[in-house]
């Protein structure tokens, strides 16, 4: 009797947790958020850090999850010294003005019964806000989520060198991001 009430009560608990979106805080070191973007012909790649924010994630209720989180626009790094400080000027990401890069979801639907789901939030870079829809994955490691995903953001959208001719209008974002319950 006692092993099935015991049976009962760890079924009801991993139910419960299961129905109920997590809190899960971004791991930065463990997550990276990195851009492509053609620069007079090459494709030039680069990366941020200082990710930060709140994910509230259920797969089976969409309703209650969210993604709000952050990067420090300051950290561009694409190991070129003299291309990153250029990158944190005015004409480019502000960042004495905008330190930070925001997301906020507005909703997150899911594609069949797959690990895979739309993500449609706001972007804010450079204070302007612009809607965006993309693909992700949700896939459970080690007491926490790994999102992943990519986007296309226009840099003109966000008035980001806007006096370039060598630079492509069209970036690409790339997303590896860790998150642990929290």
């Amino acid at each position: 009797m006692k092993k099935i009430v015991a049976s009962f009560l760890i079924t009801n608990l991993l139910t419960c947790t299961l129905l109920h979106a997590q809190n899960y805080q971004p791991v930065d070191n463990a997550s990276s958020v990195k851009f492509v973007i053609r620069n007079m012909g090459m494709d030039t790649d680069g990366k941020f850090s200082g990710l930060e924010g709140n994910i509230k994630f259920n797969p089976t209720d969409r309703k209650t999850s969210f993604f709000k989180v952050s990067i420090d626009a300051n950290t561009v790094n694409t190991d070129i010294e003299a291309r990153d400080n250029n990158l944190r000027e005015t004409d480019y990401l502000d960042v004495k003005k905008y330190p930070h890069i925001s997301f906020a979801s507005k909703q997150i639907t899911r594609v069949g019964k797959t690990d895979v789901f739309i993500l449609k939030g706001i972007v804010t870079i450079k204070g302007i806000t612009k809607e965006i829809t993309f693909p992700f994955t949700a896939v459970p490691r080690d007491d926490g989520i790994l999102f992943a995903g990519e986007c296309k953001l226009n840099r003109r959208d966000f008035k980001i060198g806007m006096g370039s001719i060598v630079l492509s209008d069209n970036m690409m974002v790339v997303l590896s991001v860790f998150a642990k319950k929290g």
